[in-house]
């Protein structure tokens, strides 16, 4: 099992300059390696190995800017995109794949590439990570390596890669580690948590514990919508591609809030399914449901945007770490339905003709039964999905009430820390 961990690279202008040119070199070098590949490809029909790109490019200029072990990286990442692609293609003519795949484009001239770095190249002098530099850089600058502090919270000796990524005109160093197998619960694999996505309730969460609880958006929201209001303001009169160093500046900041609120909520849900031993989590999820929708502009700014499919995916990794089993499932009809009344939950393109729900939504987040009954109308989609799979995973709905549905215990993503301090470290 490996961590990773990211840090913002805060360092003197010698230091930032030699970054910038590294990644500059293996944005070319990976150029390089992208048309030598695609050319094999088009004209021999063949893809090449890791140890054959090595050997045709390690007399070319920019492979020879960088530290060997840094420019084979680069190479070997060119390699494994297109073994990717070699398996979507064969996926595709046998049927398994709708879209066909195209083999990797080049990268953008003149921009950045990520450099890594071995753990066996960087030694830890004083505090201090020292990373070597190659012998052409030294011959051109006079400067054989370079240093950064190392963070307090890692052991050396469990790094097994650094890597810089350049990202809207900072550098991240990333801290590849392995970590240790954590500490498993006793989740019980007939306790269930449904999870219906939303955006002022970003995670609405219902269970078969006779306990269920909501993730507040609406903090996410208003990021977003600061962030939106400051690019149109920027924007305002210029062409529709402009873009400058305020810009990258505000959307930087923008992604590492989001990042640190999906960290946040993530863990959250974690740490309560561990709590509550949860066995089985059962997230709602219809695939490409964001894709040309058109649900009014400003709708479609704060459905698109936020990034519910990334904290899906951190959800997933998770609850994979945990032992707990993740599921997905498609959502048609889970808010229409009454749960209550136990409604048939047909699948999407094959509602029968006469189907009706017993229910209906009278309010915003407000769902009335029909026997009159008011309940979350979240919380009724949440209950509704674990409906969906009940059957095939053996699931036991009898503790879902209507106590359970009617007030579910709203947490805000700024107060998550409070409970869980330890385990909610988002990554910065």
């Amino acid at each position: 099992m490996y961590g990773c961990q990211q840090h913002l690279v805060k360092s003197n202008s010698e230091v930032m300059a030699v970054l910038e040119y590294l990644c500059t070199e293996a944005n070319k070098l990976t150029n390089c390696g992208l048309y030598y590949c695609r050319q094999m490809l088009f004209k021999a029909g063949r893809f090449l190995s890791k140890t054959e790109l090595d050997f045709e490019l390690k007399s070319n200029p920019h492979f020879k800017a960088m530290r060997s072990a840094c420019a084979q990286q680069t190479l070997h990442s060119v390699i494994e995109s297109f073994n990717s692609y070699a398996k979507l293609a064969k996926m595709f003519k046998s049927g398994e794949l709708v879209q066909k795949p195209k083999p990797p484009k080049y990268r953008k001239k003149d921009g950045l590439a990520v450099v890594s770095y071995p753990a066996r190249w960087v030694k830890l002098v004083n505090g201090m990570l020292k990373f070597p530099l190659g012998k052409q850089v030294k011959a051109w600058f006079g400067i054989d390596h370079f240093l950064l502090p190392m963070p307090g919270n890692l052991d050396f000796n469990q790094i097994k890669e650094f890597r810089f990524v350049p990202r809207n005109n900072c550098f991240y160093l990333e801290f590849a580690y392995e970590q240790p197998q954590p500490e498993k619960g006793q989740p019980i694999a007939e306790n269930v948590l449904g999870i219906d996505p939303g955006l002022n309730n970003w995670l609405t969460c219902v269970s078969n514990v006779g306990k269920a609880f909501i993730v507040d958006g609406r903090k996410v929201k208003s990021q977003n919508q600061w962030y939106n209001k400051q690019v149109a303001k920027i924007k305002a009169g210029k062409p529709g591609d402009y873009w400058d160093n305020k810009l990258a500046a505000i959307t930087e900041k923008r992604n590492r809030q989001m990042r640190d609120n999906v960290n946040k909520a993530a863990r959250f849900v974690i740490n309560w399914c561990i709590e509550h031993q949860i066995g089985t989590i059962v997230f709602g999820w219809n695939q490409r449901q964001k894709d040309s929708i058109n649900i009014g502009k400003k709708n479609n700014q704060q459905f698109v945007q936020i990034p519910t499919a990334k904290l899906k995916a951190r959800i997933t990794e998770l609850s994979e770490q945990y032992g707990i089993k993740f599921v997905e499932t498609e959502e048609s009809y889970t808010s229409k339905a009454s749960f209550l009344d136990d409604d048939f939950l047909p699948k999407f393109g094959e509602k029968p003709e006469r189907w009706e729900a017993s229910g209906k939504r009278v309010n915003r987040g407000l769902y009335r039964s029909a026997t009159g009954k008011l309940i979350n109308a979240d919380a009724n989609g949440a209950a509704n999905i674990i409906k969906k799979v009940a059957t095939q995973l053996s699931i036991d709905l009898a503790k879902v009430s209507r106590e359970v549905l009617m007030l579910p215990q709203r947490y805000k993503l700024e107060n998550l820390t409070k409970k869980y301090r330890k385990q909610c470290v988002a990554w910065q």
